[in-house]
Formats: C-alpha cells, structure tokens, sequence
C-alpha cells in the first residue's frame, strides 16, 4: 500500500479521500468533508447533530445502493432497490460494512458459541478426537475392527469351545413367530431365547406379553490355530448379521462376552454411534436433551401457584387454575371428585392432609406424577381424576391448545434447569466425550480468557495422532478466541445466551468476526462500541480498531467516548447544536486540531469544561433495601444495601455482575412486590425493606418502536390527549367530531390518498421506489375537513410540526399536555419535533424519549428508578441534561439507581456499589459501598484509580 502524504490538517493527499458533497440527508445542512481513507476516523457533537445521518443515512447507504446496483435489473426487482440518500455526490468510497447498534436476535438458541462459529469448531473437534467413557461406569470406550475381535478372542479363550451369537432382539416384547422362521429358513439351526439355547423348530414362537432377548447362534466352534480361518469368516458373518455387535459363549462357563464395531463399555455393554458434529450440537436433534429439546431449561408446574394462599379453602379459589366456586365444567368435575375421596372444599389448603394435597396436585396420594399423552386433545382426559399438575403439563404441551390456552397456562408455571441434562442442554451421551479429560459443555461454562489458557498449550496433552487431526482446527479456534479477547470480551462464556447481551456486546462481538475475516479495502462505519465498556477496557478495543485500520481499511466511528476520540487518526466534529441547530462541521482535522477549535467537545476534552460535582450529598430518608446472599450467575453469596431517596450508581468492569444483581436479582422481586409480577428472581437469601417501596420504573435499553408512523408524540402517549384537546373545541363538537377523528392511523379525518403517512411511494419497478408528498394532504396526513378545527389558531397537523420547545409554550395553559411536553425538553430534546418519524430518531434520542415517558409518570416519593447506561448515545453536554432530570427525581424523595460506566456519572453519585474485581468468574464481589470520595482509596477497584484521576482533574490520556 502506496504510503499516504499528509496535509497540514492531517487529510490525506494524493486522492486518498471519501469526498462526501452537498449532504442534506435529514437535518443535514448541504455539507461538504473529506475523510481520509484507511485511517481510524470519529464522528462526535452532540446527540441528534447529524452524526449517524452523515455515517450511516448517507455514506453507508450509497455505498449498499451502489453494491444493489451491480446486481442486474432482473435481479434487483426481486430483492428491491435502495433508496439514493440526499446527497449530490460521494467520490472514493469503497465497498462498506456497517457494524451497528443493533439488538441480536430473541432466539433462545443462539449463544456467544454459535454466532462466533467458535462452538461450531469445538463441535468438529470433539467429533474426530474426543474420547468417548461409559455414563454407567466412567470407563473408556473401547472399539474393536474385525481383526481386533478375532485376536482378541484367541487371547482370551485359545483352547475353549464357544458359540457366536448375532443380538437380533433386544428388551422388546412379542411372539417373534416371523422371526424364527426367517432364521430357520437362512439354515440357522439354534436361537438364545432369555440366556437359554434352543433348537429351531417350524412354528416356534416365544409369549408375545414378555419382553425378550433373541440371539441366533451363528456358529460353536473350539479356538484353536487350525480355526482361525472358520473364525474369521464366522466372526464376519455375526457383525454383520447383529448390525456391528456380537456375542461370544463360552459353553462350559455359560459366561457371554460382548464385542462391538462402535464405541462400547466392556463392563455393561452399552455402545456409542460413530460421533459426527451434529452430536454435540444443541440445535440438533442428534445431539439435543430430549426433554427440554436442546434449550437447557423447561416449564414445570409451580405449586406455589396453584396454591397462591393457603388460608383459602377451594371453594373461595384456593386452587388458582380453577377459581371460585361456579358452574364451570371444570370446578364442578373436580369438586365431585375431591368430595367423593372425602376432601373438603370448605376447608383451608393449609389444613388438608398430604395425601390430599397429593391427590389434588397429581392424582395420587404418593405425589407421583405419571406418563402424559400430550397427543390428547386439552379437553380430554381418562380415569378419576388427573390431578392438576398433569392436566396443566397437558394442556401446556399439547399440539390442540390454543396460543391463548398456552399463556393461561403459562401463569402457573416457571421456568427451571432441565432436570435431565442439567442446563448443558446436550443428551447424555455427547456429555460423555472427553479432550483432555474435559467435555464440551464444561468448556463452554468457562470465561473466554480461562478457554483460551486452556486451548494456548493443549498439543502436549494430545497424542500424536490427536494434534495431526487437530491442528487445523485449533488453529482456528485460538484466533477467533483471541480476537473476542481484542475486544474485551474476556468475561463472556460460549454458552450465553445471545438474547442477554448488551448492544455494546453484540456491537464488539461482530467487530471481532470482522477483525477475524481479514478483508482489506473496506469502509468499516460502527455505532459506539464502546458501550458497556469499562474505561480499564478501552484500550483493548482501540487496539482492535487500529489493527482492523492496519491491515488496510477504513474505520469510521460514531462515538462520544472520550479516549477514543483522542486516539483517532481524525475527528469530525457536527453540530452545533441538535436538530435543526445542527447538521454543520463544526471541526475536522486531528484531535489536536480540534481542541484549538473553540467547539462545544473540544471544551469538554479539553477540561475547559466538566460536569462539576455536587457540593454535598442527599442524606436520603434513612431507610434501606437489603438484599443479602445473592448468588445468581458469578454473584459471590454477597449482601448490598440500597439506602432510600439517593442516587445511587453501580459500577465495575464489564461482567462484573451488575446486571445480574440489578436487572435478574433486585428489579423481579421489586416488580413482584409492587404489581406482583411473575417475573423470577436468581438466588437469594433474603430482601428487607420492601415496604419503603410502592413503584418501580426500569428503564432498559430495548429501542422504542421502529414503524414510520411510530413518532414521539404517540410513544410518550400524550397524541391521544391532543386529539382529545382537539375533539373538544366548540366547532369540532358541532360537527360532531370525536377524538378518533384526529388519528391518522384509522379512517375517518386522515387522508385517504396517503392513508395518513403524509407520502406516497411511487413504484419505479426497475428504479429505486421514490417517496413524494402526497399531492392532495401535501403530507399533513388530514384530510380538509379536519384541519379545518384549530385550537389557539393551529391545525392538528400544524401541533404534530411543532418542535418540542414550541410545544411547550402552546400548551402551557394545559397542564397534563405542559408537563409531559416539558419533561421531553428537560432530557434535551426540545429540537425534535412531536410528530418526527422514530426511524429518524438516532439510538441516543430513542433511549431519551423512553426515558422522558417514564419521567412523565407521576412519581410517588417512594418510587424506585432503575436505569441500564442511561448515558449510551449521549454527549458530555446530553449528560449534564439527564443528570439534571434525575437530580429533581431523587430531590422528591425518589431512590435513582443507574447501572453506569461513565465517570461523569459515577462522581456525581451520592452512593456508589462497585463490583469485581475483574469480569466472569473473577468478579461477582462487592469492592466498595459508599461515597465517590471514599472509594478512590480502594486498592483492589479498577474504577476507583480511573475516578480519582477524574476527581483530581487530570486528563485519562
């Protein structure tokens, strides 16, 4: 690769530039840039400036339209045209791949394994050298050629006369009449029925109600050297009839031996198939668990929810699936019953015997649940009485229940470990093979850093003929363990579900596949990878953005954190501000360059300007909410105390175990204390001070709704209470006019051309669909008649072009409208407009109006606020506007706790949880509880040497 000049800006010369002319994508203001190509360069300026408008809605998307434009026209009217973003011209650009913030998929299947294909190598791995051991015994597996069994037999019995035997039946019952005549006729003279050697003789058959053994007798013959031939031939004979297994009688001993082409146990003569990848793979049904089907947990009945209050007698609905007494089929069957064995209705579950409360559960006094015929149809069922476990467990699994019937049931039930394969979700016996004495699962238990120690050194604990059949595949392995670790994924086991990964997590996963790939001469654009990321980390991922720029690429990166935008080759900066304030270039040049330049981020990069901590902490009202032996995933049995009416901020290395303290421990017993959810909580020993607390709000961060015609207004629900508004002016109630006529989502006032959308798209069949006005609304989205009511002079369309700051104004003589509108300009977002399309809404302003909808509510002083990295998408200035929300919240008397990496966010808390000390397995531990100023003398937190950097006022680069 030619070397680059450079220009005193620190743009490449000589044509080695994305030139990027007149963009007016969204609120883009006609702009022209040059990036330099193959360098790592940062987007930054405020959220909602026009960042992801230039990197994603115009770079990304005229390179994807011009790789659709390769395909043939014929092709193209298959899988659809691309849109040309609003630009006039882009010049430079090379093929592009987007890596973006993107949630990964809900499919309970996928894991970190099988999305990094590093599980799928394991797979072929322990499929050509694991070592296969007998579940019974714990014995290895042995294996036998033709040859080997024939050697084998002279060892072990020269001189003994001995019978081959072919197994034809095996532990099945019938009279197996066919069967010894087929035997009869190929000339076989003797069958072992049950251990016992008969002669065949025409019409034999054995009592077809008992199960039986059949073996035919393929050859008696004395082990000797003049035989070896006969027994060679008669040995080869047997395997073949018995399907790779046989027998060997010693006659006079009466003692069999058992010999198999497959993988067998010596001692109980159990045998293993051939393994092949399909057997160690959960989504397989070679190698799934048979009883949760490969997903490693099922739904079982939950006796605490069928018997919700034991005080309850049935009669008043003590057994929850069947309610109060009434004249459903159902309640009055099981009340008949339940009398005629002498149970009372009108007692207390509490005071019934066991024997009933068994009775009642499972239809038996010993508590023993049965075989169910999930085949049956749900309103069928044999014998007295079923018992409700099994009648739930039926209606739940069969194929006639409705989805309806399903989620009914679904109440009375939790989700629990497999007891089968106890959450490895693979079938007993791919469990049971070995590489260096370890089996899939357990590798797929461990961090990735402790697999690959694991995996750095194994050739010395192969065999010979094991590293010559792996070495390739260990090769692959070790460098895509390696590029995950790049990343900073250290902490992650092969086995996570993919569902519960972070955007930030799934965002580096894909960045390590692409590092993995080794494409060069790509434009790579990313969305904040830093996210979820610790600052003790950061340096990891740089590396790894700066190896994808070294083997020739272009890294582009939309990012706010503060060392990556220090380590990028070239920083543009768009702003100045949001919205229709922003959408300029602000700055450009190396990040030196840009700290000269005056703007609002260099400020902040600076130290010119800094979110300043508060003078004194809230002493909070005193009271606390203790957890104490939590133990879920790597939580070490800790005990946490969470005092009341403070913000209070959890902190630590990625996968440390916030998440599973705050969001799987805490928040479900909240969530069940306040409106009595049925979410579960992961191990604990006790919660106190419940009582303190009357709401919880956890505010995550899944994406709002992504639909055209989903837009602040109706996602914060306030839409409802304009139309409202509207359909009570005089002239509306004249025409009669309710609030559903100001929808623009059903008929009625909307525009019937448009059908309310406000565009059109014109069908261009070979050409891009183009999107216009529609001629008759000229995008209103309202039909003549109803924009002809106005309130204070405005139409329903002019209310929904407001933006946010406006509306505020407009409604201030309404109070439940002034209000909910404010709270959206508190968070920042007094640029946007309330009826602005949510796909047009960035990542940062999504997670914001979320957060404004919930700050909405009506909080109660006893309100507990859980948020997961409220700061994700946001600016230093965005960061001081979220704080200020959540300061008036925690004044009220609220408790605010944010789960957070950011040390702008951390130094400001009045009380700090710091997990670790390291991630996975290392962490799970409670390093400190306390103030900011307290912690940065802790000697084993990561974080408190990073916060007393920012406390003392020096820079973190």
């Amino acid at each position: 690769m030619a070397k680059q000049q450079q220009g005193s800006n620190g743009i490449a010369l000589d044509g080695e530039l994305i030139e990027v002319s007149g963009a007016r994508e969204h609120n883009l203001k006609n702009i022209d840039i040059s990036i330099p190509k193959n360098k790592l360069v940062v987007f930054t300026g405020v959220s909602g400036s026009g960042k992801s408008s230039l990197a994603f809605d115009t770079i990304y998307n005229e390179g994807q339209r011009r790789y659709m434009e390769s395909f043939s026209a014929y092709a193209r009217q298959f899988i659809g045209d691309m849109e040309r973003p609003d630009v006039d011209k882009i010049t430079g650009l090379s093929p592009v791949i987007s890596i973006e913030q993107k949630t990964t998929g809900k499919n309970p299947r996928s894991t970190v394994g099988t999305i990094t294909e590093v599980y799928d190598f394991m797979r072929l791995l322990f499929a050509r050298i694991g070592e296969a051991y007998s579940y019974n015994t714990g014995k290895k597996m042995v294996k036998f050629s033709e040859e080997e069994i024939v050697e084998n037999i002279y060892q072990r019995f020269e001189g003994k006369k001995i019978s081959l035997l072919a197994p034809l039946v095996r532990g099945r019952k019938g009279h197996y009449r066919e069967l010894f005549e087929d035997i009869r006729k190929k000339g076989f003279l003797k069958v072992r029925v049950d251990g016992e050697v008969k002669d065949i003789t025409p019409k034999m058959q054995v009592d077809r109600y008992k199960i039986h053994d059949i073996e035919v007798v393929i050859d008696r013959l004395a082990v000797t050297p003049d035989m070896k031939v006969r027994l060679s031939q008669s040995v080869q004979q047997t395997l073949r009839t018995g399907k790779d297994l046989m027998f060997v009688l010693v006659n006079d001993e009466d003692k069999v031996i058992q010999y198999s082409k497959q993988l067998m146990c010596e001692d109980t003569g159990i045998s293993y198939e051939e393994p092949s990848p399909n057997a160690f793979s959960f989504n397989s049904p070679y190698g799934a668990c048979p009883t949760c089907k490969g997903l490693g947990s099922i739904y079982t009945v939950s006796t605490e929810a069928i018997f919700p209050d034991k005080n309850k007698t049935i009669k008043d609905g003590g057994i929850a699936p069947l309610g109060e007494e009434r004249e459903a089929y159902m309640y009055r069957t099981t009340a008949q019953i339940l009398r005629r064995k002498k149970i009372g209705v009108d007692k207390p579950i509490k005071d019934l015997p066991e024997t009933a409360i068994n009775f009642i559960l499972y239809g038996n006094e010993e508590g023993v649940i049965g075989e169910l015929d999930y085949s049956q149809p749900f309103d069928v069922y044999s014998g007295d009485f079923e018992g409700i476990v099994p009648m739930l467990n039926r209606w739940f699994n069969s194929s006639t229940s409705t989805d309806h019937m399903r989620e009914w049931v679904e109440q009375f039930m939790e989700l629990k470990m497999c007891p089968t394969c106890l959450g490895t979700r693979l079938k007993k016996e791919s469990v049971w093979f070995r590489v260096d004495n370890r089996n899939i699962a357990e590798l797929s238990d461990w961090n990735l850093d402790k697999l690959a120690h694991w995996f750095a050194g194994i050739e010395d604990r192969l065999s010979k003929k094991q590293n010559l059949i792996a070495k390739d595949i260990l090769k692959e392995i070790r460098e895509r363990l390696q590029f995950l670790l790049d990343v900073g994924l250290t902490y992650l086991t092969l086995n996570r579900s993919s569902k519960t990964l972070s955007g930030g997590e799934a965002q580096r996963i894909r960045l390590a596949t692409q590092i993995g790939s080794q494409l060069q001469g790509i434009t790579y654009i990313l969305d904040e990878p830093s996210i979820g990321l610790h600052q003790r980390d950061n340096h990891r991922l740089i590396t790894a953005l700066k190896n994808l720029r070294d083997i020739g690429n272009s890294v582009l990166v939309v990012e706010h954190d503060k060392d990556i935008m220090l380590a990028a080759d070239h920083l543009v900066d768009i702003g100045p501000r949001a919205g229709k304030y922003g959408g300029e270039v602000v700055a450009a040049g190396t990040p030196k360059a840009v700290l000269k330049s005056g703007s609002d981020t260099s400020k902040y990069l600076s130290g010119e300007k800094k979110i300043e901590v508060p003078k004194e902490h809230r002493k909070g009202n005193g009271k606390f909410l203790t957890i104490k032996g939590a133990r879920g995933n790597n939580l070490k049995n800790v005990d946490v105390e969470f005092p009341l009416g403070k913000f209070i901020v959890v902190t630590g290395v990625s996968g440390s175990g916030k998440s599973t303290l705050i969001n799987e421990t805490l928040y479900p017993l909240l969530s069940k204390h306040c409106y009595n959810s049925k979410m579960t909580a992961l191990d604990y020993d006790t919660i106190e001070g419940l009582e303190h607390i009357d709401k919880v709000i956890e505010i995550d961060q899944s994406p709002i709704g992504r639909t055209p015609r989903s837009n602040p207004a109706t996602y914060c629900g306030f839409f409802t209470d304009i139309r409202t508004l509207f359909a009570a002016v005089p002239e509306a109630k004249i025409r009669g006019y309710n609030a559903g006529r100001f929808s623009f989502n059903v008929k009625g006032g909307r525009c019937d051309v448009c059908e309310g959308g406000g565009m059109r798209v014109i069908e261009m069949n070979f050409l891009p669909d183009v999107y216009v006005h529609c001629e008759k609304c000229n995008g209103k989205r309202y039909n003549r008649e109803t924009l002809e009511i106005r309130y204070k002079g405005k139409s329903i369309a002019d209310v929904l072009n407001m933006t946010v700051d406006e509306a505020v104004d407009f409604f201030q003589a309404v109070p439940y409208l002034y209000r909910k509108t404010k709270v959206l300009q508190d968070v920042g977002l007094g640029y946007i407009t309330l009826g602005q399309s949510a796909v047009t809404l960035s990542g940062g302003e999504a997670q914001r109006v979320k957060l404004a909808t919930e700050l909405a509510k009506k909080d109660t002083g006893k309100t507990f606020y859980i948020l997961d990295e409220p700061t994700t998408g946001l600016h230093f200035q965005d960061i001081q506007h979220l704080l200020d929300v959540l300061y008036k919240l925690a004044d009220r008397g609220n408790t605010v706790l944010v789960i957070e990496h950011n040390l702008d966010v951390i130094k400001v808390a009045d009380y700090i949880i710091d997990l670790g000390p390291e991630g996975g397995d290392g962490g799970g531990k409670i390093l400190f509880e306390g103030a900011p100023e307290q912690m940065i003398n802790n000697k084993e937190s990561h974080t408190a040497k990073f916060l007393k950097q920012e406390l003392e006022g020096q820079a973190l680069n």
